[in-house]
């Protein structure tokens, strides 16, 4: 079994490398490396030491997973003619995708693979730096970085930075995330006399000179709080300030109940500035509504039922489920046929639930406006005749109904006064239904007309030269008796 010498460069010059690695690569006959840009392997040529490097590879693919794979792929085919070296920048273990495919690969081609070690170019970056790992510190690279995967609250060095390209994809990702104008730092040949560490602003980073094979970007963690109000954990971490010991005693005292008709009426609020084509209006009244979501989702965990994790699992499960098109191998050719196979994933969902008991009532959604879902039952009840013949004993059930709610209203009993009249309400719908009427509608129309004659109210208050509060009642209900006229 022949054997691959796996060595580590260091992050500086040749005289840093441990005694063993410096002898191991003069005594070597077949060394290849991953680039020949190295400090290390500069002062080795001046001392003959020959070495094969796989820079060339680079410019034969496009994608740097592709590049790895060549590299790898040539060592094992080396390995096969006799036991070679390979020497790689900094660590192995460091920032080294081409070691993890070799270790993938050699098990399976009878390769034995031997560590000699090599400092790795952390230790020198966090001298250079003047920061601590331990408060926390990511190390990502360059050619995939995620955006959502940053932290930003934590220091974050950026490897593998090698040039213009991959440092402007590193200056978009991180524009998303940071202002433009946020200062980093290029961090080139750490811990060797070369060492160059360069501050810039965010947009300049891909016109930095110094970017090479041995450059890293710094960028520091965000102090500044008002940064982090983009970021869906300081969402969280301000609801539950809201909802904490500390927090706000209206907040405090919200029930998943209470709030179901801030949610209704969040959601007109968003179709209203969808309609109006407001972008900035919309983006306030998505919030608005995430407001809600987020506020269900802390009084679920402040009563240990369940959080925003659970919300975002359950979500995330379902679309990867019912998208089998894109997450597994379902095929489909048209929006059509993608609805049709959501529609057959629900049902088949439906079918390992509980069975919904058998009712006349069924059907009807829940998500509709209360108006709406009382004429809705009624018409159902009537169906099967629950239903009054005439409109007498409908009038005499809502004389009923005023009744008990003055009683309630009279004992100061809040949670009764609510029940009481909602059946009022109820009533006033079953009556409206028999004069062939839409409750909802109705509804709507006299919101639309009191906030006209208001408006009106308004105008002729802005005339007098004085204040709304500055207007008795009687004046205000005259201008409102002169809306009235202006209506017929």
């Amino acid at each position: 079994m022949n054997t691959i010498s796996v060595i580590g460069l260091g992050a500086g010059e040749l005289e840093q490398l441990p005694l063993g690695v410096y002898r191991h690569l003069k005594q070597t006959d077949q060394l290849f490396v991953r680039t020949k840009d190295h400090p290390v392997l500069t002062e080795l040529q001046e001392e003959g030491v020959t070495f094969q490097s796989f820079d060339s590879i680079y410019e034969q693919h496009d994608q740097f997973e592709d590049v790895y794979q060549s590299i790898v792929k040539k060592l094992i085919n080396e390995s096969s003619k006799g036991s070679i070296t390979y020497a790689v920048p900094g660590h192995p273990f460091v920032a080294e995708r081409t070691i993890q495919l070799l270790i993938e690969i050699a098990g399976n081609q009878d390769v034995h693979l031997e560590f000699l070690g090599g400092q790795s170019f952390l230790d020198p970056m966090y001298n250079a730096l003047k920061i601590d790992p331990i408060e926390g510190c990511q190390i990502v690279d360059g050619t995939a970085l995620r955006r959502d995967e940053l932290e930003l609250t934590q220091h974050i060095i950026i490897v593998q930075v090698y040039d213009a390209m991959i440092a402007s994809d590193v200056k978009l990702t991180l524009m998303e995330r940071l202002p433009d104008d946020y200062e980093v730092i290029i961090a080139t040949a750490v811990g060797s006399t070369a060492q160059q560490l360069t501050r810039v602003p965010l947009y300049e980073l891909d016109h930095a000179t110094t970017l090479n094979n041995l450059t890293a970007v710094y960028v520091p963690p965000v102090k500044d709080e008002t940064l982090l109000n983009g970021e869906f954990t300081r969402l969280r971490e301000v609801i539950a300030t809201l909802r904490g010991p500390n927090g706000c005693p209206w907040d405090k005292e919200q029930t998943h109940q209470s709030l179901k008709k801030y949610l209704i009426e969040e959601t007109y609020e968003v179709l209203e500035a969808i309609d109006e084509e407001d972008d900035d209006h919309l983006i306030e009244e998505l919030g608005d509504v995430l407001l809600q979501v987020m506020l269900h989702a802390q009084i679920g965990e402040d009563e240990g039922w369940f959080s925003i994790k659970d919300i975002v699992q359950s979500t995330s499960e379902k679309m990867i489920r019912r998208h089998p098109h894109v997450f597994g191998d379902k095929n489909v050719s048209n929006s059509v046929e993608v609805v049709d196979n959501w529609q057959q994933i629900k049902q088949a969902e439906k079918e390992n639930q509980p069975t919904e008991r058998e009712s006349i009532l069924n059907g009807i959604p829940n998500g509709l406006p209360a108006l709406m879902i009382a004429e809705k039952l009624q018409k159902k009840a009537a169906r099967v005749g629950f239903d009054w013949d005439e409109v007498g004993p409908m009038w005499d059930k809502l004389d009923e109904e005023l009744k008990e709610f003055k009683e309630e209203v009279n004992n100061d009993h809040n949670e009764n006064m609510q029940k009481e009249l909602s059946d009022i309400l109820f009533v006033i719908v079953n009556i409206a239904r028999y004069y062939k009427l839409d409750s909802e509608e109705a509804l709507r129309s006299t919101n639309r007309k009191f906030k006209s004659r208001f408006h009106y109210i308004e105008d002729r208050v802005s005339e007098s030269g004085r204040s709304l509060t500055e207007h008795t009642l009687e004046e205000l209900d005259a201008y409102w008796d002169e809306a009235k006229l202006n209506d017929k």
